[in-house]
């Protein structure tokens, strides 16, 4: 097996796997993130653009060689165009067991009114 190399200076910076559900009441986006702590990630939404970014944690220390790795210490970064279908005052996040899910809430349609004309 070959050795990794020591990962503890600059992080890679990578996308983390993404999942994107609709539902009757928005949509759902999930984030595949291990290794991150709440207080670490940051969440923006501007115009029709929604960033993620985060960088995970697992404790490595000078001096430890790593043999395998999977996954590490990154740096997540992610880009998503927001639909005008989205109520983006109403973006909800959460964050449970490395998984972000973030709620999109569709907008409420609001409904046709028709226009009286007045006969002068």
């Amino acid at each position: 097996m070959q050795q990794m190399p020591n990962r503890i200076g600059k992080r890679p910076r990578v996308q983390p796997p993404a999942d994107f559900v609709e539902r009757e009441d928005g949509f759902y986006l999930y984030l595949d993130m291990p290794g991150v702590e709440k207080e670490k990630l940051i969440l923006d939404i501007e115009d029709d653009k929604l960033s993620v970014q985060a960088k995970s944690n697992f404790g490595l220390v000078a001096g430890e060689r790593v043999h395998s790795m999977e996954f590490g210490e990154v740096e997540y970064c992610a880009r998503f165009e927001v639909s005008e279908l989205v109520d983006k005052e109403k973006v909800s996040a959460k964050f449970e067991n490395g998984v972000l899910t973030i709620y999109l809430p569709k907008r409420k349609e609001v409904p046709p009114k028709r226009i009286r004309i007045d006969v002068l």
